[in-house]
């Protein structure tokens, strides 16, 4: 039996529309980069002027448009605008190099394609080396912010293509399995993968989010994840709109203005990846900034290092950490009212209306064992574009994460560190997240990677690159590693880097590290 009644429903990706008909005068969104605030019904309007785009540019029920951008208001008029058209959202990394967004673009195939003016020339670069047919592009002019010089002519621009009616439009009628936003996964070696996210899979991630979190209509909450990653969308916004809360953007990360937001807008829910909530608490305002409106603080994206949480635990904030994919949700797992502080290196517990089980060869292991992870839920994404890689992370009824994890005797879930990263030394299993985990703790390492390298006595070992002091030694890891690890776990050699790479904001690329300093 269906999750939803059967047949069509004009609702499913209304939106705007909805909110705009139960709480017009409430602010649904801010931009920290203009100081613009927009109500529901405003946002509605907006959304009703991107639908007429849409449609003038030939983008109906089912076509693909594609947005580079950074996070604006216009990005949210054209994703309540897909609701409404029935169309797909694909939007794309403005961080990509034109050959890796070209690839993209073959893979989506957009009818129309959104740029923002700073990435104009990239993105032009990037249709010239695609093979497939050129959209329509139209350019967002980023003067308004300081973010770029006005567009060039004859170029056409997004705001003088848009409409200026903004009268209500027909909604069109959806089924839940059809697809509202095509996300990119965090992919470091090959052409991203497109994740199909389904209007079932947005209402399903924003219903477990309220209802395991325990959003509010009055919550606020400041954007720290880019639009073109699942975060940008379904980790907050989504559901925070859903309840009729304040969304605030901003272009770029920036600590002190950040603070900032959190302070001005009396901010109530803040999820960020681990290398965010680190500079923060490492600002001048820190200090300073009023923290006392914060309710839920959650870390997502990879392990947040004991001293960053005991940092926000000292200022009364009760920061946790949770775990998503692109692949599913992202929202997955939540902390029980009461969660002892001890559980804190944990993601906590399955989440409203969703399953999780450890497996190793398909089966369930034993609890304390370690296995991959396998999730099951109505916000599973319906699998991935033009691939056949979907059969391997989607069948069986369940989402295969690629991450091992473990659950402890009070049923939360650890997680381990990604599958394909586990090596073996000595006979034994290691776990570079776990070994990470430890080393982040010392005060002169900042960022550290662990990966392996060939060793003639133990097969493999494990390389510490480290960002931080390079005057650290193997002695002085292995000092501080004592009584902390077993001994196979800790480094045997050592490496040092100026910076991380990255392969995404604040993410660091764990590929790139091991191309560089691993071996096979």
């Amino acid at each position: 039996m269906s999750d939803f009644a059967d047949g069509p429903q004009a609702w499913v990706g209304a939106w705007s529309e909805k909110r705009a008909q139960l709480t017009p005068d409430r602010v649904g969104l801010v931009d920290a980069a203009t100081g613009e605030r927009y109500t529901y019904a405003a946002l509605d309007r907006r959304a009703n002027r991107g639908s007429r785009l849409l449609r003038a540019a030939g983008v109906g029920g089912g076509d693909r448009f594609a947005v580079v951008s950074r996070n604006r208001p216009e990005l949210v008029d054209l994703f309540f605008a897909a609701g409404k058209t029935g169309s797909v959202l694909a939007p794309l990394s403005h961080l990509l190099a034109p050959p890796e967004l070209a690839a993209l673009l073959d893979r989506v195939d957009p009818a129309l394609l959104v740029v923002e003016r700073p990435f104009l020339e990239k993105t032009r670069a990037a249709l010239d080396d695609a093979d497939g047919a050129a959209p329509t592009v139209l350019a967002i002019e980023a003067t308004d912010d300081g973010g770029g010089d006005e567009v060039p002519d004859g170029t056409a621009t997004y705001a003088a293509e848009l409409p200026e009616d903004d009268s209500p439009v027909d909604t069109a009628t959806l089924a839940p399995d059809d697809p509202h936003l095509l996300l990119h996964t965090g992919g470091s070696t090959g052409t991203p993968k497109e994740a199909v996210i389904t209007h079932r899979g947005v209402v399903w991630n924003s219903l477990n989010t309220v209802a395991s979190w325990g959003l509010r209509d009055d919550d606020v909450t400041p954007l720290t994840f880019p639009m073109f990653h699942t975060g940008g969308w379904n980790v907050v916004t989504v559901p925070v709109w859903h309840m009729g809360g304040t969304v605030v953007l901003a272009r770029e990360f920036d600590a002190g203005g950040l603070l900032g937001t959190v302070e001005r807008e009396g901010a109530t829910v803040l999820v960020a990846v681990p290398a965010v909530l680190r500079a923060l608490t490492e600002h001048d305002d820190w200090s300073g900034t009023d923290l006392s409106t914060l309710r839920i603080v959650k870390s997502g994206g990879g392990p947040c290092r004991q001293s960053v949480m005991d940092a926000w635990w000292s200022r009364g904030v009760d920061l946790s950490q949770g775990y998503g994919l692109t692949e599913c949700g992202p929202n997955n797992f939540a902390m029980p009212d009461g969660w002892p502080h001890e559980k804190a290196d944990t993601v906590g517990k399955p989440a409203m209306h969703v399953d999780a089980r450890v497996v190793e060869d398909g089966e369930p292991v034993e609890r304390g064992a370690v296995g991959e992870l396998q999730l099951r839920s109505p916000h599973a994404a319906a699998g991935y574009l033009d691939s056949d890689e979907s059969a391997a992370t989607f069948g069986g009824g369940w989402v295969s994460t690629g991450d091992l994890a473990s659950v402890d005797a009070d049923g939360y879930y650890r997680i381990e560190g990604r599958k394909k990263e586990m090596f073996v030394s000595g006979g034994e299993n290691v776990y570079p997240a776990e070994i990470e985990s430890v080393l982040t703790d010392h005060a002169r390492i900042d960022e550290v990677v662990v990966v392996p390298v060939p060793d003639e006595q133990w097969g493999q070992v494990g390389n510490a690159v480290v960002e931080g002091d390079d005057a650290l030694t193997v002695g002085d890891i292995e000092a501080f590693c004592d009584g902390r690890l077993a001994r196979y776990k800790v480094p045997k050699r050592l490496a040092f880097v100026d910076e991380m790479p990255t392969s995404g904001p604040e993410k660091i690329d764990r590929q790139a590290v091991r191309e560089r300093f691993g071996g096979e």
